[in-house]
């Protein structure tokens, strides 16, 4: 089990007058610290220094950027055992769950440290006239960047957006989720120590207004939650006029084809839909299985769900821990009590397991679901794993499709190319042939939601580019120019007509 000591409030150079949030231990419901909930004039103030501190760490170049952010990511990877440490006591997530969760930052740290520099440089494009005029696109940071993080992983999802955005030069102020704020914490005095500028990088700590707060001062807001918190930010920042992303719900299908290996899709599901509780935006909440392998794979699945082992001992071999707080397991108890009562069976799980820890509940296995049941149309956030018989393909992807939700989704087959083939029909972020939540570890993958899921992508080249605005700058040498009172030069004019004419006698040329 994973204790930690009483945390102090964090050292900043704010007023901690405020009032305090409590943070506890969902494992024991132990309180192991209090946080400050920071008013609009904290979160301002936080803005001015971030503001101050932003031209001259752009300054510095991106090289100089991803090079300190490597340090920092090293230093996280060397002190790995603290950070798994913070990691679960604030979520109460099993080892292999907090180790992946370095596990990925240092994959993010390494993409950018690599890739940055190369995307960031300035670009040259084609002029009107070649010849006579340059043209070039510069990309510039919007200036301060702010985060208003979840509690379900508290590292990454922390961590591994505003990486980027410091890498492109922005400056940052991150509001982690008042649930889990120390793992944040820790991480930022960590930048610190790496040599990143203490303005450069803030945390501010609070709940709803604290983040509201940080929307009206910001150049960039980066949200992951509720997808109707994500629709408040995305109204307020259309009315200031500043771009955001959002990372918002999910109920992600999985699609089990009569040729997949079964042992492979049971296991599988288990994985993707039980990876910190299913406690994840791209956790498996709905499977869809064809006619011909349904009864092997509910035979399958429910033989690899009697092997878990669930619990908050140490080590890699304790499959699932305890989830990080009461609202999901009413959440989960809902569901399974409302698909019951509309003719669902559970065959696995189905109740709190108090002797391990207030906060855990067992994997639990559906069988008859239907679209009519909460558990296959709303969110779940929890480990439930509603199966459903379908006739064909084809009835599997409608069903997948008709939901408010896109973010990720999974196909198991042996016919690659058709699995390929059928996932770009499935309206989603990203899919997964033969596997589940892969592309977020992919990091030269972009990653992010359509319909109510979100907007905007993290990872890959899109992931860096969204915290950085273009500026074009066109340069003429004025050859043979003479002054001239109107916008046409009658000599770029003729210049200009006599490349169309080339461009349309040649083609190939590109001119």
């Amino acid at each position: 089990m994973v204790t930690l000591e009483k945390q102090a409030a964090p050292n900043t150079a704010q007023t901690w007058q405020q009032t305090q949030i409590e943070v506890k231990n969902p494992v024991t419901g132990q309180v192991i610290g209090s946080v400050p909930a920071m008013n609009a004039d904290d979160v301002r103030q936080a803005a001015t220094k971030a503001r101050a501190a932003q031209p001259a760490w752009e300054v510095r170049g991106a090289k100089e950027r991803a090079a300190l952010l490597r340090r920092w990511a090293d230093m996280l990877w060397d002190d790995q055992k603290t950070a798994i440490q913070k990691v679960r006591a604030e979520t109460g997530k099993n080892e292999i769950g907090a180790w992946l969760e370095v596990f990925v930052v240092d994959n993010v740290v390494a993409y950018y440290h690599k890739h940055a520099a190369h995307l960031l440089r300035p670009q040259g494009r084609r002029s009107l006239i070649p010849m006579k005029q340059t043209a070039r696109v510069y990309y510039k940071a919007h200036g301060v960047a702010g985060f208003i993080t979840p509690w379900n992983y508290p590292l990454n999802n922390a961590m591994i957006d505003l990486i980027p955005a410091l890498i492109a030069g922005n400056t940052v102020l991150l509001k982690p989720s008042e649930i889990t704020p120390y793992t944040a914490i820790y991480a930022i005095e960590l930048m610190y120590k790496a040599g990143i500028p203490r303005d450069v990088i803030q945390v501010v700590t609070g709940a709803g207004v604290t983040g509201a707060a940080l929307v009206d001062v910001v150049d960039y807001i980066s949200f992951t939650g509720s997808t109707a918190t994500g629709r408040k930010i995305a109204m307020r920042a259309a009315e200031r006029l500043i771009p955001c992303s959002l990372e918002l719900g999910g109920k992600d299908p999985l699609i089990v084809l009569n040729d997949a290996d079964v042992n492979l899709a049971a296991a599988g599901t288990l994985v993707g839909a039980l990876e910190n509780c299913g406690q994840v935006c791209i956790s498996t909440e709905r499977v869809y299985v064809e006619d011909g392998i349904y009864d092997q794979y509910v035979e399958r699945i429910k033989y690899y769900a009697d092997q878990l082992t669930l619990g908050s001992g140490d080590g890699f071999d304790v499959h699932v821990g305890s989830l990080t707080n009461e609202r999901e397991i009413l959440r989960a108890e809902q569901q399974v009590a409302d698909a019951v009562a509309k003719g669902a069976t559970v065959i696995h799980g189905g109740k709190r397991r108090p002797d391990l820890g207030p906060l855990f509940y067992e994997p639990t296995i559906l069988t008859g679901v239907n679209h009519n049941m909460d558990v296959m149309r709303e969110e779940t956030f929890g480990p439930l794993i509603p199966v459903m018989r379908v006739k064909d393909a084809n009835e599997a992807i409608k069903l997948a499709n008709d939901n408010q939700y896109g973010l990720s989704a999974s196909i198991f087959t042996s016919d690659l190319k058709r699995g390929e083939q059928l996932a770009t029909r499935i309206e989603s972020g990203d899919v997964c042939v033969n596997a589940t939540q892969w592309v977020f570890g992919t990091i030269s993958l972009p990653m992010g939601g359509v319909k109510n899921s979100g907007m905007g992508r993290r990872n890959g080249p899109e992931g860096l580019m969204r915290f950085v605005k273009p500026q074009s700058v066109l340069v003429d040498n004025q050859l043979m120019q003479k002054p001239n009172l109107t916008l046409g030069d009658p000599f770029a004019i003729r210049v200009a007509l006599l490349l169309r004419s080339i461009r349309r006698a040649i083609p190939f040329l590109g001119v």
